[in-house]
C-alpha cells in the first residue's frame, strides 16, 4: 500500500508570558513551535488583532534552533497592547497571546547640591554633624572620603546617614584631633556625578583666639557655645568684645593656637 503522508497542526514548545518594558528600551519576544511532520508552520504576529509588518522598529527573526523572535526597538507607548503569535500549516493552527505594558521613560537628572557641606568647628569630645542635601534622578549613591581615605562602613563612633528627602549626614560621636581634616561627599547616578568638600576643625576645650591689640568680634558656633556653657565658664568673658582678655592670658596652662 502506498505510504500516506500525515500532517499535524503545530503546537508551541516555548512561549513568553506578559511583559513590562520601559519606554525607549528593547523588547524581545521569543517562542518555539513544533510539528510532527511537514510542512513547517508559518508564524505571524498581531497587535490587538492587527498584523504586524516588519519595519525599522519591528524585526522578526528565526534562529537555527527553531526559535522565532519579535524584536521591538525602541519601544514606544504605541507598542503597548495584546500580542498574538499564530503558527499555521495545512493541518491547522495554534496561537498564544501576551500583554505588553510600556512603562514611562525614566527621568534622569544628574545629582546637584541643594545645600553644600559647610566648614565646621567642634570642641574636642563633643559630637559633630557634617550635613548637606542632594537631589537627582534616579536617587544617587553617596560616597564619603576623609582626605584621600574612603569611609566605607559605619562604626559606633563614625556613621553615615541619608533619608528619602536628600539629606546626607556624617555623624561623629566624641570628636578627636584625628578627626580634623578635609571631608568630601560625592553623589553619583547614571546621569552624572558631583562632589563637595569642607573642613572640620577640632579644638581643645581651653583654646582661645590669638590676642590682638583691638578685640576681634567672634561669632561662636552652637557647639562651641554649648561646650563652654557645660564647663561653667563665663560666656560674656569668652565671647563679648568688651570683655577684658588680660585675665585669660595670665592664667597658667592656657594654650594659644594659630589655627583659630
Amino acid at each position: 500500500e502506498p505510504i500516506q503522508e500525515r500532517f499535524f497542526r503545530p503546537h508551541f514548545l516555548q512561549a513568553p508570558g506578559d511583559l513590562t518594558v520601559q519606554e525607549g528600551k528593547l523588547c524581545r519576544m521569543d517562542c518555539k513551535a513544533s510539528v510532527s511532520g511537514l510542512p513547517t508552520p508559518d508564524l505571524s504576529w498581531q497587535l490587538n488583532g492587527r498584523p504586524i509588518r516588519p519595519d525599522s522598529n519591528h524585526k522578526m527573526l528565526v534562529r537555527e534552533n527553531g526559535v522565532h523572535s519579535l524584536i521591538i526597538e525602541p519601544v514606544t507607548a504605541r507598542d503597548a497592547g495584546i500580542y498574538t503569535c499564530i503558527a499555521s500549516n495545512r493541518a491547522g493552527e495554534n496561537s498564544f497571546s501576551l500583554e505588553l505594558t510600556v512603562a514611562a521613560k525614566e527621568v534622569q537628572k544628574a545629582p546637584v547640591f541643594i545645600e553644600k557641606l559647610q566648614n565646621t568647628g567642634v570642641t574636642e569630645g563633643f559630637p559633630v554633624r557634617l550635613e548637606c542635601r542632594i537631589s537627582g534622578e534616579p536617587s544617587p549613591q553617596i560616597f564619603w572620603k576623609k582626605e584621600n581615605e574612603s569611609l566605607t562602613y559605619n562604626t559606633d563612633r563614625v556613621s553615615m546617614h541619608q533619608d528619602n528627602y536628600g539629606y546626607i549626614c556624617l555623624l561623629i560621636q566624641g570628636a578627636t584631633k584625628e578627626d580634623a581634616g578635609w571631608y568630601t561627599v560625592s553623589a553619583k547616578n547614571e546621569a552624572g556625578i558631583v562632589s563637595c568638600t569642607a573642613r572640620l576643625d577640632v579644638y581643645t576645650q581651653w583654646q582661645q583666639p590669638p590676642q590682638q591689640t583691638k578685640p576681634k568680634k567672634v561669632r561662636p558656633s552652637a557647639s562651641r557655645y554649648a561646650a563652654l556653657c557645660d564647663q561653667g565658664l563665663d560666656i560674656k568673658a569668652a565671647f563679648q568684645p568688651e570683655a577684658n582678655p588680660v585675665h585669660l592670658t595670665m592664667q597658667p596652662g592656657l594654650v594659644e593656637s594659630d589655627d583659630l
